[in-house]
Protein backbone atom coordinates (compact mmCIF):
# COMPACT_ATOMS: atom_id res chain seq x y z
CA UNK A 1 0.00 0.00 0.00
CA UNK A 2 1.27 3.36 -0.70
CA UNK A 3 2.18 5.66 2.39
CA UNK A 4 -0.60 7.78 3.46
CA UNK A 5 0.23 11.39 2.98
CA UNK A 6 0.98 13.38 6.11
CA UNK A 7 -1.98 15.42 7.50
CA UNK A 8 -1.72 18.88 8.07
CA UNK A 9 -2.41 20.87 10.43
CA UNK A 10 -4.81 23.76 9.53
CA UNK A 11 -8.19 23.02 8.93
CA UNK A 12 -9.23 21.91 5.38
CA UNK A 13 -10.10 25.30 4.08
CA UNK A 14 -7.00 27.03 5.47
CA UNK A 15 -5.39 24.51 3.72
CA UNK A 16 -6.89 25.27 0.52
CA UNK A 17 -7.01 29.56 0.80
CA UNK A 18 -2.94 28.82 1.38
CA UNK A 19 -2.93 26.31 -1.64
CA UNK A 20 -4.41 29.49 -3.64
CA UNK A 21 -2.40 31.85 -2.57
CA UNK A 22 0.48 29.73 -3.03
CA UNK A 23 -0.34 29.94 -7.07
CA UNK A 24 0.44 33.57 -7.37
CA UNK A 25 3.31 34.64 -8.89
CA UNK A 26 6.18 35.57 -6.58
CA UNK A 27 4.25 34.19 -3.67
CA UNK A 28 6.18 31.16 -2.02
CA UNK A 29 4.72 29.08 0.81
CA UNK A 30 5.59 30.83 3.99
CA UNK A 31 4.35 33.80 1.89
CA UNK A 32 1.01 32.64 0.93
CA UNK A 33 0.71 31.51 4.89
CA UNK A 34 1.12 34.90 5.79
CA UNK A 35 -1.82 36.20 3.16
CA UNK A 36 -4.01 33.23 4.35
CA UNK A 37 -3.38 34.11 8.42
CA UNK A 38 -3.79 37.89 7.49
CA UNK A 39 -6.97 36.92 6.13
CA UNK A 40 -8.22 34.91 9.64
CA UNK A 41 -6.71 37.88 11.34
CA UNK A 42 -9.04 40.55 9.83
CA UNK A 43 -12.59 41.25 10.43
CA UNK A 44 -15.40 40.12 8.08
CA UNK A 45 -15.88 42.86 6.53
CA UNK A 46 -12.28 43.99 5.40
CA UNK A 47 -12.28 39.71 4.41
CA UNK A 48 -15.73 40.25 2.29
CA UNK A 49 -14.28 43.60 0.60
CA UNK A 50 -10.95 42.00 -0.57
CA UNK A 51 -13.43 38.75 -1.75
CA UNK A 52 -15.83 41.13 -3.31
CA UNK A 53 -12.98 43.41 -5.31
CA UNK A 54 -11.60 39.54 -6.57
CA UNK A 55 -15.36 39.01 -7.73
CA UNK A 56 -15.69 42.35 -9.37
CA UNK A 57 -12.60 42.10 -11.36
CA UNK A 58 -13.23 38.60 -12.80
CA UNK A 59 -16.42 39.85 -13.57
CA UNK A 60 -16.74 43.46 -14.50
CA UNK A 61 -13.02 44.26 -16.22
CA UNK A 62 -13.14 42.92 -19.65
CA UNK A 63 -10.75 44.11 -22.99
CA UNK A 64 -11.66 47.06 -24.39
CA UNK A 65 -13.20 46.40 -28.36
CA UNK A 66 -10.65 48.99 -29.81
CA UNK A 67 -7.23 48.96 -28.11
CA UNK A 68 -7.31 45.81 -25.70
CA UNK A 69 -7.09 48.39 -23.10
CA UNK A 70 -8.17 46.94 -19.19
CA UNK A 71 -11.39 48.33 -19.27
CA UNK A 72 -14.88 48.24 -17.68
CA UNK A 73 -16.77 50.00 -20.24
CA UNK A 74 -16.47 49.52 -23.93
CA UNK A 75 -14.70 51.26 -25.28
CA UNK A 76 -12.34 52.15 -23.04
CA UNK A 77 -12.34 55.73 -21.60
CA UNK A 78 -8.85 56.48 -23.52
CA UNK A 79 -10.65 55.99 -26.43
CA UNK A 80 -13.46 57.22 -25.78
CA UNK A 81 -11.67 60.69 -25.25
CA UNK A 82 -12.72 63.87 -27.30
CA UNK A 83 -9.37 65.57 -25.50
CA UNK A 84 -7.12 62.49 -26.98
CA UNK A 85 -5.34 62.75 -30.49
CA UNK A 86 -6.75 59.21 -32.31
CA UNK A 87 -5.09 59.60 -35.18
CA UNK A 88 -1.90 58.70 -32.79
CA UNK A 89 -1.55 54.99 -31.96
CA UNK A 90 1.01 54.03 -29.43
CA UNK A 91 1.55 50.26 -29.66
CA UNK A 92 2.55 48.63 -26.49
CA UNK A 93 2.95 44.95 -25.03
CA UNK A 94 1.15 45.03 -22.00
CA UNK A 95 -1.82 46.86 -20.45
CA UNK A 96 0.71 47.30 -17.97
CA UNK A 97 3.19 49.11 -19.91
CA UNK A 98 0.40 51.25 -21.24
CA UNK A 99 -0.02 52.29 -17.53
CA UNK A 100 3.38 53.24 -16.75
CA UNK A 101 3.04 55.31 -20.10
CA UNK A 102 -0.07 57.27 -19.01
CA UNK A 103 1.34 57.86 -14.90
CA UNK A 104 4.18 60.03 -16.95
CA UNK A 105 0.96 62.34 -18.58
CA UNK A 106 3.13 63.39 -21.31
CA UNK A 107 1.32 61.60 -24.27
CA UNK A 108 -2.02 62.58 -25.44
CA UNK A 109 -2.82 60.07 -28.18
CA UNK A 110 -4.38 56.72 -27.79
CA UNK A 111 -2.93 53.53 -27.51
CA UNK A 112 -3.16 49.80 -28.48
CA UNK A 113 -2.06 46.36 -26.90
CA UNK A 114 -0.55 43.74 -28.27
CA UNK A 115 -1.24 41.36 -25.60
CA UNK A 116 1.93 39.80 -25.76
CA UNK A 117 5.22 39.70 -28.07
CA UNK A 118 6.44 37.69 -30.38
CA UNK A 119 8.65 34.28 -28.91
CA UNK A 120 9.28 31.32 -30.73
CA UNK A 121 11.02 29.31 -28.43
CA UNK A 122 7.67 30.04 -26.36
CA UNK A 123 5.45 29.32 -28.87
CA UNK A 124 4.19 33.13 -29.67
CA UNK A 125 3.36 34.02 -33.54
CA UNK A 126 2.16 36.87 -34.67
CA UNK A 127 -1.45 35.12 -34.51
CA UNK A 128 -1.14 35.01 -30.66
CA UNK A 129 -1.05 38.91 -31.08
CA UNK A 130 -3.68 41.63 -31.62
CA UNK A 131 -1.37 42.30 -34.37
CA UNK A 132 -4.60 41.88 -36.85
CA UNK A 133 -6.55 44.02 -34.77
CA UNK A 134 -4.08 46.78 -35.14
CA UNK A 135 -4.15 46.60 -39.00
CA UNK A 136 -7.72 46.65 -38.71
CA UNK A 137 -7.54 50.11 -36.70
CA UNK A 138 -4.78 51.24 -39.58
CA UNK A 139 -7.02 50.00 -42.66
CA UNK A 140 -10.29 50.85 -41.82
CA UNK A 141 -10.69 54.56 -39.76
CA UNK A 142 -14.38 52.93 -38.44
CA UNK A 143 -12.46 50.26 -36.40
CA UNK A 144 -10.10 52.96 -34.82
CA UNK A 145 -11.24 55.75 -31.74
CA UNK A 146 -14.05 57.67 -32.45
CA UNK A 147 -13.87 56.58 -36.06
CA UNK A 148 -10.53 58.76 -37.25
CA UNK A 149 -8.36 57.73 -39.21
CA UNK A 150 -4.74 56.85 -38.10
CA UNK A 151 -2.24 58.88 -39.35
CA UNK A 152 1.14 57.92 -36.80
CA UNK A 153 2.07 54.56 -35.21
CA UNK A 154 4.59 54.73 -32.47
CA UNK A 155 6.47 51.35 -31.32
CA UNK A 156 6.32 51.43 -27.87
CA UNK A 157 8.06 47.66 -27.14
CA UNK A 158 10.47 46.69 -24.77
CA UNK A 159 14.07 47.40 -26.06
CA UNK A 160 15.23 43.46 -25.36
CA UNK A 161 15.44 40.92 -28.46
CA UNK A 162 11.74 40.06 -28.30
CA UNK A 163 10.50 43.56 -28.22
CA UNK A 164 13.26 44.38 -31.15
CA UNK A 165 11.80 41.69 -33.12
CA UNK A 166 7.95 42.04 -32.32
CA UNK A 167 8.81 45.94 -33.24
CA UNK A 168 10.39 44.73 -36.70
CA UNK A 169 6.74 42.89 -37.70
CA UNK A 170 4.77 45.55 -36.38
CA UNK A 171 7.01 48.24 -38.68
CA UNK A 172 6.92 46.15 -41.35
CA UNK A 173 2.95 45.95 -41.38
CA UNK A 174 2.50 49.59 -40.69
CA UNK A 175 4.78 50.72 -43.49
CA UNK A 176 3.10 48.56 -45.89
CA UNK A 177 -0.39 50.03 -45.42
CA UNK A 178 1.36 53.69 -46.02
CA UNK A 179 0.88 55.18 -41.82
CA UNK A 180 4.19 56.85 -40.70
CA UNK A 181 6.05 55.03 -38.14
CA UNK A 182 7.98 56.04 -35.07
CA UNK A 183 9.12 54.28 -31.79
CA UNK A 184 9.74 55.67 -28.31
CA UNK A 185 13.35 57.46 -27.77
CA UNK A 186 16.03 55.21 -25.82
CA UNK A 187 19.46 56.21 -24.68
CA UNK A 188 20.91 57.71 -21.20
CA UNK A 189 18.32 58.19 -18.79
CA UNK A 190 18.62 61.46 -17.13
CA UNK A 191 20.63 61.30 -13.71
CA UNK A 192 22.52 57.81 -15.20
CA UNK A 193 26.39 57.59 -15.76
CA UNK A 194 28.11 56.12 -19.12
CA UNK A 195 30.12 53.91 -17.09
CA UNK A 196 26.98 52.09 -15.59
CA UNK A 197 25.59 51.78 -19.27
CA UNK A 198 24.95 48.62 -21.58
CA UNK A 199 26.67 48.82 -25.38
CA UNK A 200 22.55 48.57 -26.80
CA UNK A 201 22.32 51.98 -24.42
CA UNK A 202 24.68 53.69 -25.50
CA UNK A 203 23.94 52.50 -29.17
CA UNK A 204 20.72 54.10 -28.56
CA UNK A 205 21.83 57.16 -26.88
CA UNK A 206 24.25 57.75 -29.96
CA UNK A 207 21.77 57.21 -32.68
CA UNK A 208 18.64 59.30 -31.19
CA UNK A 209 21.18 62.30 -30.28
CA UNK A 210 19.12 65.60 -30.34
CA UNK A 211 20.06 69.41 -31.23
CA UNK A 212 21.21 71.42 -28.18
Amino acid sequence: MPPERPSSAYPECVTRLIEEFGRLPGIGRRSAERLAFFVLKSNELDAMRLAQAVIDVKRRIRHCSTCWNLTDADPCPICRSEGRDASTVLVVEQPKDLISLEQTGMYRGVYHVLMGRLDPLEGVGADSLTLKDLVRRVSDPAANARGIAVREVILGMNPDMEGESTGLQVGAEMARLGVRVTRLARGLPAGGQIEYASKAVLADAIECRQEL
